[in-house]
C-alpha cells in the first residue's frame, strides 16, 4: 500500500473527508519532515510509511473532538499536532509553538513551501510567550505530565477556553495531581488506524 493509499484508508477510518487538495498537502509535510529529519532529528519516526500512522493520524484523531477557534499547540516538535490540523482546517488559526530553534524554523519553512496561511510560528519557551490574543484551544501532544502542560500555557488560554491533552494510556495518576482550579471535562479514548497503542485526548478547563 502506498503512503497516499495509507492515509486515505486511515482518514476513512476515523470518519474524514477531505479533498484531494488537502490530502496532496499532508503528504507533502510527511515529505518535508522526512527530507529535514534526516539533518535536524525532528522525530524518531524515520519511514514516511509510519509517519503517516504515528503524526498524522494520530494528529487528526483529535479533530472532531476539539472546540473551534484560535489554536495554540505547545511543544510542537515538528509541527505536531499543529500543522496537521492547520492543513485539515485551513479556516482555524494556528499558532505552533517550539522552544527548539531548530525546530521552529523547519515549523517555518514548512509553513513557506506548503503556504499556510493560517499558522503563526513562536520560537521560544512557553512560559515566556505573550501573544496578542489569547486562545480558544491550547494543545500538546508532547509534554510528559498534564500539570507541567497547564503550568507552562495557562497564561494562554481565554477565560473559558479549553485545554486539549494528548496522552497515551489513561493518565489516572497525573489527573489526580492537577491543581484544585482545573476541571477535566471528558478523557475520549481514540482509536488510530495503523498503530497498536492506546491514545486519549483530555479536555479541561480553568474552573469558575
Amino acid at each position: 500500500m502506498s503512503i497516499a493509499q495509507s492515509l486515505s484508508a486511515g482518514l476513512d477510518a476515523l470518519g474524514l473527508s477531505f479533498d484531494a487538495a488537502i490530502q496532496l498537502k499532508l503528504l507533502s509535510y510527511i515529505n518535508l519532515l522526512d527530507k529535514w529529519n534526516r539533518t535536524y532529528n525532528l522525530t524518531a519516526i524515520r519511514e514516511p510509511e509510519r509517519m503517516v500512522a504515528y503524526h498524522l493520524l494520530d494528529s487528526l484523531a483529535v479533530l472532531t473532538h476539539l472546540p473551534a477557534g484560535h489554536l495554540a499547540d505547545i511543544g510542537s516538535g515538528g509541527g505536531l499536532p499543529g500543522l496537521p490540523i492547520a492543513i485539515a482546517q485551513p479556516a482555524r488559526q494556528v499558532s505552533v509553538n517550539d522552544s527548539n530553534t531548530k525546530k521552529a524554523a523547519f515549523m517555518r519553512q514548512a509553513c513557506i513551501e506548503l503556504e499556510l496561511n493560517n499558522v503563526q510560528v513562536y520560537a521560544g519557551r512557553a512560559q515566556a510567550w505573550q501573544p496578542s490574543t489569547l486562545f480558544d484551544v491550547v494543545i500538546s501532544r508532547a509534554f510528559s505530565e498534564i500539570a507541567d502542560f497547564i503550568a507552562a500555557s495557562r497564561h494562554l488560554l481565554k477565560p473559558g477556553g479549553i485545554f486539549a491533552a494528548m496522552k497515551g494510556i489513561d493518565p489516572h495518576a497525573e489527573l489526580a495531581t492537577l491543581p484544585q482550579d482545573i476541571e477535566v471535562l471528558n478523557t475520549i479514548h481514540l482509536q488510530v488506524p495503523g498503530l497498536d497503542a492506546s491514545r486519549c485526548l483530555i479536555l479541561l478547563r480553568v474552573g469558575s
